[in-house]
């Protein structure tokens, strides 16, 4: 079994690692993200009592995604472990898990942190787009379909950007993730488990540098 949680600000590429170590591992990426919506469609009390917080704009508690967290985790897809993304984003957070997994006997091996370079991020997210029909993603710069304008998986046409993928938005998603995981970072070190990888090399070469981590 190996648990692992992937850290690093928006466009460092956590997704793309993320599904490669899903394979080479044989574990599920647990997105917190997509527990809170599924935790919604329910229909449970604990799905009712955040969706009521989430349509108002409040925070979701730390206690109520712990406890999505746990019960995810008894899962029998979890069996081999998992790749925690978008949680902790606290120190608080980070101690509740812990707590909570020393509860269940599991244990964190790994936290991992893809290091990029804030301006080239910023490059990065601006230049992406999506295939409306399959979702498929592209870049203007590095990934572009072999034929312009459509897409490459399902021959769609239409293709979309996020609103909030603009210079100035993502350059304030990277402070607000500097000021958040800088203290998680120092948290994981002191304990042992944190390891740093270069996430502005190729693709395939971070994937070889996480892979020689968990081997």
């Amino acid at each position: 079994m190996t648990n692992l949680i992937l850290l690093g600000p928006p466009g460092s590429g956590k997704g793309t690692q993320s599904k490669r170590l899903e394979q080479k591992l044989s574990v599920i990426q647990l997105s917190t993200g997509d527990m809170l919506r599924a935790e919604v469609a329910s229909g449970s009390e604990r799905g009712r009592e955040t969706k009521a917080l989430m349509d108002t704009g409040a925070f979701v508690p730390d206690e109520m995604i712990i406890g999505m967290i746990a019960s995810r985790v008894d899962k029998k897809d979890c069996a081999n472990g998992f790749i925690l993304d978008g949680f902790p984003r606290t120190v608080p957070q980070a101690e509740a898990l812990g707590e909570m997994l020393v509860e269940k006997s599991l244990k964190l091996d790994y936290v991992i942190e893809l290091t990029v370079d804030d301006e080239a991020m910023v490059e990065r997210i601006c230049g992406r787009y999506t295939c409306t029909q399959c979702g498929s993603g592209y870049h203007e710069s590095f990934q572009k379909p072999a034929k312009e304008g459509v897409c490459d998986t399902c021959g769609g046409t239409d293709f979309s950007r996020r609103t909030d993928d603009n210079a100035e938005t993502v350059r304030a998603r990277l402070l607000a993730y500097h000021e958040q995981t800088a203290p998680i970072s120092t948290f994981y070190g002191d304990i042992g488990i944190l390891k740093q990888v270069d996430g502005m090399t190729a693709i395939e070469e971070v994937t070889r540098q996480l892979e020689n981590i968990v081997s």
